[in-house]
């Protein structure tokens, strides 16, 4: 019953995020909400002109854009939609500027953390039960590496596993990222799908990855953990593991459904080098628990040779080689999965996180995946004279190709050290990007 010239003067003294959630209540409410005067004060007083002839007093300017919002002027909402998207401009702008500096090794952008926490991105996952009801949870907290975030959930009121169908991981950005700074999560944000996983029979149908005294652990492809309490299946945790490659547009240029589909790499042929596609690769490879580095490293100039390197649709990659132990790399710590609660924490030993970074002969990203893996026992042991002990493996696959890790443990200092590491890459890949017919 309040009279709309009082509303309009309240939410005059409201700010952008407030007035757009003010627009949610009621038609009404929107209408008002819309209107070109209140904007036009809010566009000035973020977005001043670059030069001004004379001075104008607040008192006035207030006055001079009332009189430019009349119905004469703009239709209702037109400045509204001005300042979303010159907010919007700005804050991409600054993102680009931050994902221009590429670092050598990596082939990625050097400022991803600064890029992320600019653009105000942060991740979530919808747990969506058999009647269709959707459960957000909010991030909890996030570990940055070279090449990967991981980002952890972990809350004491989980929906039951049994009645969950789907699971959804969802960047979310907010829709003004300059006010919201994405600390207040009731602000107006949008959500980017990047990857959806089946939570039905679950237990029945996956196979646990590791284990400790309080919870399993189960992965689901790509690059998600689920932790469940040992005897109650039910949630203890989430943890995802991102890799750094087009993550931010992954997270941000998709929609609510669909996923942001990947531009094609255009093949460059070049007919002078007979052997191109198969030599002049560089990988970063960095092994870690979602928290703590275990091992980081860069090898350069890889390659291989028709014939005996090309077998069963994959290129063979040689990076460290059982018998060169000049190469052979040390393991800095236990290595395992750390994981924590609201109130509990813990270490599941045998598993850490891999990224894989692979670069072409002119340094852009060819391969790269960022995935949980885990170490089984050999059945054959270190026949090496500089290393006499148990030999682990660690298996990974993908549409795209294999990694095979072999690590000797060392019972007198404690440690591991890897002592073979083999990239298989498809041929289907390689042609495909560089539009050759291995």
């Amino acid at each position: 019953s309040m009279p709309s010239e009082m509303l309009l003067k309240i939410f005059s003294y409201l700010d952008a995020v407030s007035l757009l959630c003010a627009g949610c209540v009621s038609k009404r409410f929107y209408d008002l909400a819309n209107d070109n005067g209140i904007w036009l004060k809010l566009y000035s007083s973020c977005f001043p002109p670059k030069r001004m002839i004379w001075k104008i007093n607040p008192a006035e300017t207030e006055t001079i854009s009332l009189d430019c919002a009349t119905p004469q002027g703009r239709r209702p909402g037109y400045w509204k939609k001005e300042y979303i998207f010159r907010q919007i401009a700005t804050v991409k702008a600054r993102v680009m500027q931050l994902v221009k500096p590429v670092d050598p090794q990596t082939g990625l952008p050097c400022k991803n953390r600064e890029a992320i926490r600019a653009s105000g991105l942060s991740w979530v996952i919808v747990l969506k039960d058999t009647s269709g009801k959707e459960h957000v949870m909010e991030q909890a907290d996030l570990s940055f590496k070279d090449t990967s975030v991981t980002i952890f959930w972990y809350s004491a009121h989980w929906p039951c596993l049994n009645i969950l169908s789907t699971l959804e991981l969802c960047g979310v950005t907010p829709l003004l990222p300059n006010q919201n700074r994405g600390a207040n999560t009731n602000g107006p944000r949008r959500r980017s799908l990047i990857a959806k996983y089946s939570l039905s029979n679950l237990t029945k149908t996956s196979v646990a990855l590791g284990a400790d005294k309080l919870v399993q652990i189960f992965c689901l492809n790509p690059g998600l953990l689920l932790g469940l309490w040992k005897g109650k299946n039910e949630i203890a945790f989430v943890t995802a593991s991102l890799h750094y490659h087009q993550l931010l547009e992954r997270s941000t240029l998709g929609s609510a459904t669909l996923q942001y589909v990947l531009l094609p790499n255009e093949p460059v042929l070049d007919d002078v080098d007979p052997e191109y596609g198969l030599h002049d690769y560089n990988l970063h490879l960095d092994m870690h628990s979602g928290t703590r580095t275990c091992m980081c490293g860069t090898f350069k100039s890889l390659f291989c040779r028709k014939g005996s390197d090309i077998q069963n649709g994959y290129l063979r990659l040689t990076v460290v080689s059982v018998k060169d132990n000049a190469k052979h790399l040390p393991i800095i710590g236990t290595v395992g999965l750390s994981w924590r609660t609201d109130v509990l924490k813990g270490h599941v030993k045998d598993c850490y996180l891999m990224d894989v970074t692979v670069l072409d002969e002119t340094r852009k990203p060819f391969w790269c995946f960022s995935a949980p893996v885990n170490m089984e026992l050999s059945s054959s042991t270190s026949g090496l004279y500089d290393y006499m002990g148990h030999i682990y493996t660690t298996e990974y696959a993908d549409s795209e190709g294999k990694v095979s890790v072999d690590l000797v443990w060392l019972e007198e200092t404690k440690e591991y050290f890897v002592i073979n590491l083999v990239l298989y890459i498809s041929t289907k890949k390689v042609n495909s990007w560089y539009g050759t017919n291995y």
